[in-house]
C-alpha cells in the first residue's frame, strides 16, 4: 500500500483522545486502578502499590493502612483475643448524632468492633502478644474498650510470658466517653508497668498519625520506640501549637525523623524493613533473658 494511502485509511479511522477513554470509566472504577500519592501528587497502579506494602515507588510515602493489611503484611500466624468486645454509651452521647449510631457505622465502614486487634501472633517464628490500632474506626480515637483490650492483652503477656508489640495509629482520645476515655490513659499505663516489673519487652511501634492521649500514654511508654518513616507523632496539632506560641514550627515538626534527631523515639524504620526489625528485637530479647516462649499452638490453646 502505497503511504499516501496508508495515512488516509488512518485519518479516516475514529481516534479516542484521553478525555473520551476517562469518559468510558465511572469515577469509582478509576478509583478502583489507581491512587493518588499525597508526598508526589503522582497517579499510582493499584496493585503496584499493593506489591509495595502500600508505599509509594516514586517518593517512599507510606501510605496509612489498616490493622487487618498489618496483620497480614507482619504475621506467620494470629490468634485474635476479645474480638466481640463492644462499646458502651455511657454519657448518652449526641452531637449531631448519636454515638451510639456513630458506632454502628463506624463497624459497618471499617468491618471492625472497634479501633484496635489484638492477639497472640507469631512473627519469623517469635511468638508475640500484639495489638494493632486501626485509624478506620473512628479515627483510630482511645475509647474504654481500646483500654481494656491492651490491659487485656498486656495481662495475657504477663501470663503467658510474652514480649508486648503495639502499633499505634490515632486522633487520641475519644471525646463521646469523655472521662471515661482519659481513664484509659492511666488503666494501660498502670498495667505496662507491671509489664515492666516483670522483666518482659513492651515495643511501641508508631504510625501515621498517632496524637493525643494515646501519645501521652502507652504509645511513649515502650522499651523501645520505633516510629514508620515519615510517621506524625506528637500531642496536639501542628495548627493548635502555632497559634498558642505564635512562631511558625520547622516543615518536618512531629515527623518520625524529627523525633529521631532530638531523641524522642530509638527508631526510625521503613515499612518493608519493619517484620525483620521486630523479629530481631524479639529474638535478642528472648535469647539474653533465656525466656523462650512456649510453642505457639500451646499459647492459643
Amino acid at each position: 500500500m502505497p503511504i499516501k494511502d496508508w495515512f488516509q485509511s488512518k485519518r479516516k479511522q475514529p481516534q479516542l483522545d484521553a478525555k473520551a477513554i476517562n469518559n468510558r470509566l465511572s469515577d469509582e472504577q478509576l478509583n478502583d486502578l489507581w491512587t493518588k500519592c499525597y508526598g508526589c501528587q503522582s497517579n499510582l497502579p493499584k496493585k503496584e502499590l499493593e506489591a509495595n506494602l502500600q508505599v509509594c515507588t516514586k517518593c517512599g510515602y507510606h501510605f496509612r493502612i489498616g490493622s487487618r493489611e498489618r496483620i497480614a503484611q507482619l504475621c506467620d500466624d494470629f490468634h485474635e483475643l476479645d474480638a466481640n468486645l463492644l462499646p458502651a454509651d455511657p454519657l448518652d452521647f449526641e452531637d449531631t448524632q448519636k454515638y451510639s449510631v456513630r458506632q454502628k457505622e463506624a463497624r459497618e465502614k471499617s468491618e471492625l468492633n472497634e479501633a484496635i486487634v489484638t492477639g497472640i501472633a507469631r512473627i519469623n517464628n517469635q511468638s508475640l502478644a500484639l495489638g494493632i490500632m486501626d485509624f478506620g474506626y473512628m479515627g483510630g480515637s482511645m475509647g474504654s474498650v481500646v483500654g481494656e483490650k491492651i490491659t487485656r492483652l498486656a495481662e495475657v503477656a504477663l501470663e503467658k510470658q510474652l514480649p508486648l508489640v503495639l502499633f499505634s495509629s490515632s486522633g487520641g482520645a475519644r471525646m463521646q466517653e469523655g472521662t471515661f476515655s482519659l481513664m484509659q490513659m492511666v488503666k494501660t499505663g498502670a498495667v505496662l508497668s507491671r509489664l515492666h516489673e516483670a522483666g518482659l519487652l513492651y515495643i511501641s511501634v508508631l504510625t501515621e498519625p498517632t496524637f493525643g492521649g494515646v501519645t501521652a500514654s502507652y504509645g511513649m511508654l515502650g522499651d523501645v520506640i520505633i516510629a514508620e518513616e515519615g510517621a506524625r507523632v506528637g500531642f496536639a496539632g501542628r495548627r493548635v501549637i502555632e497559634q498558642t506560641i505564635r512562631q511558625k514550627l520547622p516543615s518536618d515538626f512531629q515527623t518520625s525523623g524529627y523525633l529521631l534527631k532530638y531523641g524522642q523515639i530509638d527508631m526510625e524504620t521503613k515499612r518493608a524493613d519493619l517484620k525483620q526489625t521486630l523479629s530481631e528485637l524479639l529474638r535478642l530479647h528472648t535469647t539474653a533473658s533465656n525466656k523462650l516462649p512456649a510453642a505457639y499452638e500451646a499459647l492459643v490453646s
